[in-house]
């Protein structure tokens, strides 16, 4: 395939209700999405999951933008690909940055998919007719908010639940649900807010059977990981310390932890998390995949991905009226019970909601191949 024109949209998205983390309170989901058109007019779409500061990794959406209009579009124009495993090589120049290669490497997925006349999930090898979901709970005021949070989220079917936490907010929250809830999976995410020298407060953690504990200690680290997962009974999931495939490799031989959330955005794209799912499976690693507060874009995304025999962990994708009274997909993601059914339809599976992507626009910018 060879592009011949994209798209890139700055979209404010609204939340439904504040969405709070270790590091961050958000109202909206600020993102980006590109649209990117084949010689043959395939069309594909791919999100930029960036937030407008850099608290999650390096980029940041105004940054990311930059980089996509003034280096990775045009390198992208000039090269023609057989496969979107292409783009890899095409951008391994360009360091880290790797929800702007996502961004692409998604949309050329789309397009390929479509071409192919496949679903997604199909395309990228994927088996499954229905993912297992679980929902992701920001940080409460309170343990009786959380479980009074908790158990909407239960009657509504979802088996899974993660909680955000951070120190002073973390072992009573925690127990408070457990409490009430003996049998359900339970874990939490730490969005790295301790340090190794809080491994007592972790251990706490212990005895009240999680079936992970997400990304405890700082970003990339995978020293320091590998020392505290020495500690704990209960099994740590990397997020942000795995990046690559090469990540994935080190995190195995120090034993950094038992457990990876893959999510597209961090690490590149669908093509590097195939590559990490299948590594993972071969060396008794589970896996799940992780979101972004992503829209509909990069949710329908996620569910294709998931499908892959690698993902035997129930992943973050809730329904699109989790978060959104108004996503940019038509129809949204939808759950059945505590599971989401795979589209059948080519590429993404879920049409463009033009008309909300409108309304939520707030910057746009247009390139065209020049001949």
């Amino acid at each position: 395939m060879r592009i011949i024109a994209a798209e890139l949209r700055k979209i404010d998205l609204p939340l439904r209700q504040p969405f709070e983390t270790s590091f961050a309170r958000m109202t909206h989901k600020k993102f980006m999405l590109l649209k990117l058109t084949a010689d043959d007019g395939t069309v594909g779409f791919g999100e930029i999951s960036a937030f407008e500061n850099p608290f999650y990794n390096e980029e940041f959406r105004n940054g990311s933008w930059a980089l996509l209009i003034e280096q990775l579009l045009p390198r992208l124009f000039e090269n023609k690909l057989s496969h979107p495993d292409d783009s890899l090589a095409l951008f391994a120049g360009f360091r880290k940055n790797n929800m702007s290669k996502s961004g692409i490497n998604t949309a050329l997925w789309d397009i390929y998919a479509k071409q192919q006349h496949q679903p997604l999930a199909m395309a990228l090898g994927g088996t499954k007719k229905c993912i297992e979901t679980g929902v992701s709970i920001g940080i409460q005021d309170s343990p009786e908010t959380l479980v009074n949070v908790v158990s909407k989220y239960i009657e509504t079917g979802y088996r899974r639940i993660k909680v955000k936490i951070k120190p002073g907010k973390d072992y009573d929250y925690l127990k408070a649900v457990r409490d009430v809830y003996p049998d359900i999976m339970l874990m939490a995410d730490a969005n790295s807010a301790y340090r190794l020298s809080e491994a007592p407060q972790l251990k706490k953690l212990d005895a009240l059977n999680l079936i992970m504990i997400e990304q405890p200690l700082e970003p990339e680290d995978l020293i320091d990981h590998a020392t505290l997962q020495k500690q704990l009974k209960t099994a740590i999931c990397l997020d942000e310390s795995v990046n690559s495939l090469d990540d994935a490799k080190k995190m195995v031989a120090m034993q950094s932890g038992r457990i990876i959330n893959i999510k597209v955005a961090r690490v590149g794209g669908f093509s590097v998390a195939r590559q990490i799912q299948a590594y993972a499976a071969q060396n008794g690693i589970a896996c799940w995949t992780g979101g972004m507060l992503d829209s509909g874009v990069a949710r329908a995304g996620n569910v294709a991905i998931a499908t892959l025999d690698g993902y035997t962990l129930p992943n973050d994708i809730a329904a699109s009226q989790r978060y959104y009274d108004a996503d940019i997909i038509a129809p949204e993601v939808e759950m059945s019970g505590t599971y989401v059914n795979v589209p059948t339809g080519e590429g993404l599976g879920f049409d463009i909601n033009q008309e909300n992507v409108e309304r939520y626009t707030i910057e746009r910018f247009d390139l065209q191949k020049e001949y």
